[in-house]
């Protein structure tokens, strides 16, 4: 089975000293992969034998739906990004997704599974006063995908609050 992993940005940034254009503060939910999984072992493969990335394959019509679905929220290199994604698990899911097949389904979900809509519609925004519980979350999510999924949060380390980090199909 594959794992799709979307993070909320604002959890996720390490912006470097760049100059401010290149950072993005994106407040949407982004791709952060397409991960091949298996029941038997609890870890994932990673790194398979696979052909490695290859920039041509994505073609440009994809590549400027990706920017916006999958940008690196860290770097702000997406072609990198994509990249390390693809070695790292795309390589692993050869045998059912090519590498084009591979990022046109991310998208593809990320627009079925749109999070950041989905909670909009639910009434679920940031907030610096609002507190959502993990199960009206789940329960809004669910509501409109008919899927259950798990949520990841990151504790933040000034004040010790867990925030919504990503969500896992």
């Amino acid at each position: 089975y594959f794992q799709f992993v979307q993070q909320w940005p604002p959890t996720t940034c390490r912006f470097s000293s760049k100059p401010s254009n290149q950072q993005r503060r994106l407040q949407i939910f982004t791709i952060h992969g397409l991960w091949p999984s298996n029941y038997s072992n609890p870890r994932m493969p990673s790194n398979c034998t696979g052909s490695q990335f290859n920039f041509t394959k994505v073609y440009p019509q994809l590549r400027s739906k990706l920017k916006k679905s999958w940008p690196d929220v860290e770097s702000g290199n997406d072609t990198r990004f994509w990249e390390s994604e693809w070695n790292k698990h795309g390589t692993c899911s050869e045998e059912k997704l090519n590498q084009m097949q591979y990022f046109e389904r991310s998208h593809e979900m990320w627009n079925f599974h749109n999070i950041t809509k989905i909670l909009e519609n639910a009434s679920i925004v940031p907030s610096a006063t609002q507190k959502w519980s993990y199960s009206d979350i789940v329960s809004a999510i669910k509501a409109r995908t008919q899927t259950t999924p798990s949520l990841r949060c990151k504790r933040d380390k000034k004040t010790q609050l867990l925030h919504l980090h990503e969500v896992v199909f």
